[in-house]
Protein backbone atom coordinates (compact mmCIF):
# COMPACT_ATOMS: atom_id res chain seq x y z
CA UNK A 1 0.00 0.00 0.00
CA UNK A 2 1.75 3.12 -1.23
CA UNK A 3 0.81 6.74 -0.61
CA UNK A 4 1.87 7.58 -4.17
CA UNK A 5 -1.73 6.87 -4.89
CA UNK A 6 -3.13 3.47 -5.33
CA UNK A 7 -5.78 1.73 -3.36
CA UNK A 8 -7.87 -1.04 -4.47
CA UNK A 9 -10.62 4.76 -8.73
CA UNK A 10 -24.80 5.32 -14.38
CA UNK A 11 -22.84 6.93 -16.98
CA UNK A 12 -24.66 10.09 -17.95
CA UNK A 13 -24.51 11.05 -21.60
CA UNK A 14 -23.49 14.67 -21.91
CA UNK A 15 -25.76 16.51 -24.29
CA UNK A 16 -24.00 18.91 -26.58
CA UNK A 17 -26.41 21.05 -28.58
CA UNK A 18 -25.60 22.17 -32.06
CA UNK A 19 -27.46 24.85 -34.03
CA UNK A 20 -30.33 23.53 -36.07
CA UNK A 21 -29.68 23.70 -39.74
CA UNK A 22 -31.08 27.02 -40.89
CA UNK A 23 -32.97 27.57 -44.07
CA UNK A 24 -30.77 29.22 -46.65
CA UNK A 25 -32.08 32.57 -47.79
CA UNK A 26 -35.68 33.76 -47.80
CA UNK A 27 -38.26 30.98 -48.16
CA UNK A 28 -39.71 31.10 -51.67
CA UNK A 29 -43.29 30.35 -52.66
CA UNK A 30 -43.89 26.91 -54.23
CA UNK A 31 -44.13 28.48 -57.67
CA UNK A 32 -40.98 30.54 -57.36
CA UNK A 33 -38.40 30.02 -60.10
CA UNK A 34 -35.79 32.20 -58.48
CA UNK A 35 -32.25 31.01 -59.21
CA UNK A 36 -30.60 33.21 -56.57
CA UNK A 37 -30.89 30.61 -53.76
CA UNK A 38 -28.33 27.79 -53.83
CA UNK A 39 -29.58 24.20 -54.09
CA UNK A 40 -30.52 22.61 -50.74
CA UNK A 41 -27.76 20.02 -51.09
CA UNK A 42 -25.21 22.79 -51.58
CA UNK A 43 -26.44 24.66 -48.50
CA UNK A 44 -26.31 21.50 -46.38
CA UNK A 45 -22.80 20.72 -47.58
CA UNK A 46 -21.70 24.28 -46.80
CA UNK A 47 -23.16 24.18 -43.27
CA UNK A 48 -21.71 20.72 -42.63
CA UNK A 49 -18.28 22.02 -43.61
CA UNK A 50 -18.68 25.00 -41.29
CA UNK A 51 -19.75 22.76 -38.40
CA UNK A 52 -16.80 20.43 -38.98
CA UNK A 53 -14.42 23.38 -39.14
CA UNK A 54 -15.85 24.75 -35.90
CA UNK A 55 -15.39 21.39 -34.21
CA UNK A 56 -11.82 21.12 -35.40
CA UNK A 57 -11.05 24.65 -34.26
CA UNK A 58 -12.54 23.92 -30.84
CA UNK A 59 -10.63 20.64 -30.60
CA UNK A 60 -7.41 22.43 -31.41
CA UNK A 61 -7.87 25.21 -28.86
CA UNK A 62 -5.74 25.02 -25.72
CA UNK A 63 -5.41 26.83 -22.42
CA UNK A 64 -2.96 26.84 -19.56
CA UNK A 65 -3.78 24.80 -16.45
CA UNK A 66 -1.69 24.31 -13.31
CA UNK A 67 -2.25 21.07 -11.41
CA UNK A 68 -2.11 20.72 -7.63
CA UNK A 69 1.54 19.71 -7.75
CA UNK A 70 2.49 22.87 -9.63
CA UNK A 71 2.84 21.60 -13.22
CA UNK A 72 1.76 24.34 -15.63
CA UNK A 73 0.49 22.63 -18.79
CA UNK A 74 -1.29 23.62 -21.99
CA UNK A 75 -4.33 21.37 -22.25
CA UNK A 76 -7.17 21.17 -24.80
CA UNK A 77 -10.20 23.27 -23.92
CA UNK A 78 -12.37 20.32 -24.93
CA UNK A 79 -10.41 17.06 -24.53
CA UNK A 80 -11.62 14.21 -26.74
CA UNK A 81 -9.20 11.38 -25.91
CA UNK A 82 -8.76 11.23 -22.15
CA UNK A 83 -6.66 8.80 -20.15
CA UNK A 84 -7.42 8.78 -16.42
CA UNK A 85 -5.25 6.57 -14.22
CA UNK A 86 -6.43 6.68 -10.64
CA UNK A 87 -8.79 5.14 -8.12
CA UNK A 88 -11.58 7.68 -8.72
CA UNK A 89 -12.03 6.81 -12.39
CA UNK A 90 -15.82 6.86 -12.19
CA UNK A 91 -15.65 10.63 -11.64
CA UNK A 92 -15.03 10.76 -15.38
CA UNK A 93 -18.06 8.57 -16.07
CA UNK A 94 -20.24 10.74 -13.83
CA UNK A 95 -19.45 13.68 -16.13
CA UNK A 96 -20.50 11.75 -19.22
CA UNK A 97 -16.95 11.43 -20.55
CA UNK A 98 -15.89 8.18 -22.21
CA UNK A 99 -12.18 7.87 -21.50
CA UNK A 100 -10.02 5.94 -23.96
CA UNK A 101 -7.76 4.50 -21.28
CA UNK A 102 -7.37 3.84 -17.56
CA UNK A 103 -5.86 1.35 -15.15
CA UNK A 104 -9.16 -0.51 -15.54
CA UNK A 105 -7.66 -3.88 -14.69
CA UNK A 106 -7.79 -2.82 -11.03
CA UNK A 107 -11.51 -2.00 -11.26
CA UNK A 108 -12.85 -5.53 -11.53
CA UNK A 109 -15.54 -5.99 -8.92
CA UNK A 110 -16.29 -2.26 -8.70
CA UNK A 111 -19.86 -0.97 -8.84
CA UNK A 112 -19.14 0.50 -12.27
CA UNK A 113 -17.32 -2.44 -13.85
CA UNK A 114 -20.01 -2.73 -16.52
CA UNK A 115 -19.26 0.84 -17.64
CA UNK A 116 -15.68 0.06 -18.70
CA UNK A 117 -16.46 -1.30 -22.18
CA UNK A 118 -14.18 0.39 -24.69
CA UNK A 119 -11.74 1.66 -22.05
CA UNK A 120 -8.25 0.31 -22.73
CA UNK A 121 -6.37 -0.97 -19.71
CA UNK A 122 -3.06 0.93 -19.61
CA UNK A 123 -1.95 -0.97 -16.52
CA UNK A 124 -0.55 0.01 -13.16
CA UNK A 125 2.08 1.32 -13.19
CA UNK A 126 0.90 2.93 -16.41
CA UNK A 127 2.38 1.36 -19.55
CA UNK A 128 4.01 3.97 -21.76
CA UNK A 129 3.65 2.03 -25.02
CA UNK A 130 -0.06 1.39 -24.49
CA UNK A 131 -0.53 5.03 -23.57
CA UNK A 132 1.25 6.21 -26.71
CA UNK A 133 -0.82 3.91 -28.94
CA UNK A 134 -4.05 5.47 -27.64
CA UNK A 135 -3.03 8.95 -28.89
CA UNK A 136 -4.46 10.80 -25.87
CA UNK A 137 -4.90 14.56 -25.93
CA UNK A 138 -4.73 14.75 -22.12
CA UNK A 139 -3.54 12.35 -19.40
CA UNK A 140 -4.66 12.55 -15.76
CA UNK A 141 -2.74 10.54 -13.19
CA UNK A 142 -3.11 10.04 -9.45
CA UNK A 143 0.48 8.84 -9.13
CA UNK A 144 2.72 11.63 -7.86
CA UNK A 145 5.98 10.04 -9.00
CA UNK A 146 7.80 12.81 -10.86
CA UNK A 147 9.94 10.51 -13.01
CA UNK A 148 6.83 8.71 -14.29
CA UNK A 149 5.15 12.05 -14.87
CA UNK A 150 7.98 13.32 -17.05
CA UNK A 151 7.77 10.22 -19.26
CA UNK A 152 4.02 10.62 -19.73
CA UNK A 153 4.37 14.34 -20.42
CA UNK A 154 6.40 13.45 -23.51
CA UNK A 155 3.36 11.65 -24.92
CA UNK A 156 0.61 14.20 -24.22
CA UNK A 157 -0.27 17.06 -21.84
CA UNK A 158 -0.27 15.42 -18.40
CA UNK A 159 -1.73 16.55 -15.08
CA UNK A 160 -1.38 15.08 -11.61
CA UNK A 161 -4.88 14.85 -10.15
CA UNK A 162 -5.61 14.70 -6.42
CA UNK A 163 -7.91 11.69 -6.08
CA UNK A 164 -7.82 12.04 -2.29
CA UNK A 165 -9.55 15.44 -2.45
CA UNK A 166 -13.18 15.54 -1.24
CA UNK A 167 -15.73 14.70 -3.92
CA UNK A 168 -17.33 18.15 -3.66
CA UNK A 169 -13.97 19.74 -4.54
CA UNK A 170 -12.64 17.04 -6.84
CA UNK A 171 -15.52 16.78 -9.33
CA UNK A 172 -15.71 20.53 -10.14
CA UNK A 173 -11.93 20.53 -10.71
CA UNK A 174 -12.26 17.59 -13.07
CA UNK A 175 -15.18 19.28 -14.80
CA UNK A 176 -13.01 22.33 -15.37
CA UNK A 177 -10.23 20.23 -16.89
CA UNK A 178 -12.58 18.25 -19.16
CA UNK A 179 -14.77 21.14 -20.26
CA UNK A 180 -17.72 19.85 -18.18
CA UNK A 181 -18.12 22.56 -15.55
CA UNK A 182 -21.91 22.70 -15.63
CA UNK A 183 -22.29 18.92 -15.58
CA UNK A 184 -20.00 18.72 -12.55
CA UNK A 185 -21.89 21.47 -10.72
CA UNK A 186 -25.24 19.77 -11.35
CA UNK A 187 -23.97 16.31 -10.39
CA UNK A 188 -22.63 17.54 -7.06
CA UNK A 189 -25.86 19.45 -6.33
CA UNK A 190 -27.97 16.36 -7.03
CA UNK A 191 -25.67 14.17 -4.97
CA UNK A 192 -25.82 16.48 -1.96
CA UNK A 193 -29.62 16.32 -1.96
CA UNK A 194 -29.48 12.51 -1.98
CA UNK A 195 -26.79 12.48 0.70
CA UNK A 196 -28.78 14.71 3.03
CA UNK A 197 -31.82 12.45 2.61
CA UNK A 198 -29.72 9.39 3.49
CA UNK A 199 -28.39 10.88 6.72
CA UNK A 200 -31.87 12.01 7.70
CA UNK A 201 -33.13 8.46 7.22
CA UNK A 202 -30.23 7.01 9.24
CA UNK A 203 -30.83 9.46 12.08
CA UNK A 204 -34.50 8.48 12.13
CA UNK A 205 -33.33 4.86 12.32
CA UNK A 206 -31.32 5.55 15.47
CA UNK A 207 -27.96 7.10 14.50
CA UNK A 208 -27.22 9.80 17.06
CA UNK A 209 -25.72 13.19 16.31
CA UNK A 210 -22.02 13.25 17.14
CA UNK A 211 -21.44 9.50 16.92
CA UNK A 212 -17.95 8.52 15.81
CA UNK A 213 -16.99 5.96 13.20
CA UNK A 214 -13.82 4.26 12.03
CA UNK A 215 -12.88 2.20 8.98
CA UNK A 216 -10.26 -0.55 9.05
CA UNK A 217 -8.84 -3.00 6.53
CA UNK A 218 -6.02 -5.50 6.25
CA UNK A 219 -3.52 -5.84 3.43
CA UNK A 220 -1.13 -8.74 2.80
CA UNK A 221 1.76 -8.92 5.21
CA UNK A 222 -0.51 -8.77 8.24
CA UNK A 223 -0.74 -4.98 7.83
CA UNK A 224 -3.69 -3.26 9.47
CA UNK A 225 -4.74 0.15 8.14
CA UNK A 226 -7.10 2.81 9.38
CA UNK A 227 -8.72 4.79 6.57
CA UNK A 228 -8.59 8.58 6.65
CA UNK A 229 -8.98 10.90 3.64
CA UNK A 230 -9.97 8.32 1.06
CA UNK A 231 -12.43 5.52 0.46
CA UNK A 232 -15.47 4.92 2.66
CA UNK A 233 -14.30 7.52 5.18
CA UNK A 234 -15.17 10.29 2.73
CA UNK A 235 -18.85 9.44 2.83
CA UNK A 236 -18.91 8.80 6.60
CA UNK A 237 -17.17 11.97 7.81
CA UNK A 238 -19.75 14.54 6.81
CA UNK A 239 -21.48 17.40 8.71
CA UNK A 240 -24.71 15.38 8.89
CA UNK A 241 -22.86 12.10 9.38
CA UNK A 242 -20.30 10.53 11.67
CA UNK A 243 -17.31 12.18 13.29
CA UNK A 244 -13.76 10.77 13.26
CA UNK A 245 -12.34 9.64 16.59
CA UNK A 246 -9.62 11.90 18.05
CA UNK A 247 -6.90 9.47 16.91
CA UNK A 248 -8.31 9.36 13.39
CA UNK A 249 -8.58 13.15 13.40
CA UNK A 250 -4.83 13.21 13.98
CA UNK A 251 -4.35 11.03 10.89
CA UNK A 252 -6.63 13.31 8.87
CA UNK A 253 -4.52 16.28 9.91
CA UNK A 254 -1.50 14.48 8.48
CA UNK A 255 -3.30 14.83 5.12
CA UNK A 256 -3.01 11.14 4.22
CA UNK A 257 -5.52 8.72 2.79
CA UNK A 258 -4.76 5.91 5.23
CA UNK A 259 -2.24 4.87 7.83
CA UNK A 260 -0.85 1.57 9.04
CA UNK A 261 -1.35 0.93 12.75
CA UNK A 262 -0.38 -1.92 15.10
CA UNK A 263 -3.20 -4.24 16.12
CA UNK A 264 -2.77 -3.37 19.78
CA UNK A 265 -3.55 0.30 18.96
CA UNK A 266 -6.89 -0.57 17.33
CA UNK A 267 -9.03 0.19 20.43
CA UNK A 268 -7.62 3.74 20.47
CA UNK A 269 -8.92 4.31 16.92
CA UNK A 270 -12.22 2.45 17.26
CA UNK A 271 -15.35 4.60 17.05
CA UNK A 272 -18.95 4.14 18.12
CA UNK A 273 -19.46 2.43 14.76
CA UNK A 274 -16.83 0.29 13.07
CA UNK A 275 -16.66 -0.56 9.38
CA UNK A 276 -14.46 -3.41 8.18
CA UNK A 277 -13.46 -3.47 4.52
CA UNK A 278 -13.23 -7.12 3.50
CA UNK A 279 -10.00 -7.59 1.52
CA UNK A 280 -9.43 -9.51 -1.70
CA UNK A 281 -6.16 -11.31 -0.93
CA UNK A 282 -6.46 -14.58 0.99
CA UNK A 283 -3.60 -13.61 3.33
CA UNK A 284 -5.36 -10.37 4.24
CA UNK A 285 -8.63 -12.24 4.75
CA UNK A 286 -6.88 -14.58 7.18
CA UNK A 287 -5.48 -11.59 9.11
CA UNK A 288 -8.97 -10.10 9.30
CA UNK A 289 -10.46 -13.35 10.60
CA UNK A 290 -7.74 -13.61 13.26
CA UNK A 291 -8.44 -10.04 14.43
CA UNK A 292 -12.19 -10.67 14.66
CA UNK A 293 -11.57 -13.69 16.88
CA UNK A 294 -9.13 -11.93 19.19
CA UNK A 295 -9.93 -10.96 22.79
CA UNK A 296 -8.74 -7.45 22.02
CA UNK A 297 -11.42 -7.12 19.33
CA UNK A 298 -14.16 -8.70 21.43
CA UNK A 299 -13.62 -6.16 24.21
CA UNK A 300 -14.13 -3.08 22.04
CA UNK A 301 -17.42 -1.31 23.06
CA UNK A 302 -18.74 -1.03 19.47
CA UNK A 303 -18.20 -4.76 19.00
CA UNK A 304 -20.06 -5.59 22.21
CA UNK A 305 -22.97 -3.43 21.07
CA UNK A 306 -23.12 -5.03 17.63
CA UNK A 307 -22.16 -1.82 15.84
CA UNK A 308 -19.81 -3.47 13.35
CA UNK A 309 -20.44 -3.55 9.59
CA UNK A 310 -18.59 -5.14 6.69
CA UNK A 311 -18.26 -3.85 3.13
CA UNK A 312 -16.41 -5.33 0.17
CA UNK A 313 -13.28 -3.20 -0.22
CA UNK A 314 -13.82 -3.12 -4.00
CA UNK A 315 -17.14 -1.37 -3.40
CA UNK A 316 -15.96 1.11 -0.79
CA UNK A 317 -14.23 3.73 -2.92
CA UNK A 318 -14.60 7.50 -2.80
CA UNK A 319 -15.20 7.82 -6.56
CA UNK A 320 -18.44 9.42 -7.73
CA UNK A 321 -20.42 6.36 -8.81
CA UNK A 322 -19.40 4.30 -5.79
CA UNK A 323 -20.35 7.19 -3.50
CA UNK A 324 -23.72 7.35 -5.22
CA UNK A 325 -24.17 3.57 -4.84
CA UNK A 326 -23.24 3.75 -1.16
CA UNK A 327 -26.00 6.27 -0.51
CA UNK A 328 -28.43 3.44 -1.24
CA UNK A 329 -26.36 0.63 0.25
CA UNK A 330 -25.19 2.13 3.54
CA UNK A 331 -28.65 2.19 5.16
CA UNK A 332 -29.13 -1.44 4.10
CA UNK A 333 -25.79 -2.49 5.60
CA UNK A 334 -26.44 -0.69 8.87
CA UNK A 335 -29.95 -2.15 9.18
CA UNK A 336 -28.59 -5.71 9.33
Amino acid sequence: MNHTRKISVLSMTAAMSFLLMACTGQQESPTSTSSSAPPASSAATSQSSETTAAKEADAGATRSYTDYMGHAVNIPTSPQRVIFAGETFSDVLALGVQAVGSDSGTMKGSVYEDKLTGVEDVGFPINLEKTLNLSPDVILVANTDEAAYQQLAKIAPTLMFDTFAPLEERLPLLGDILGKKEQAKQWVADYQVQEKAMWKALQQAGIKQGETASVFTYYPGDRLFVMAKTGLSQILYQPDGFKPTPKIQEVLQEDVGFKQIPLEALPQFAGDRIFILTPVAKEAQDSTDAMLKSALWQNIPAVKQGHVYTIDILKSGSDALTRQWLLQKLPEIMAK
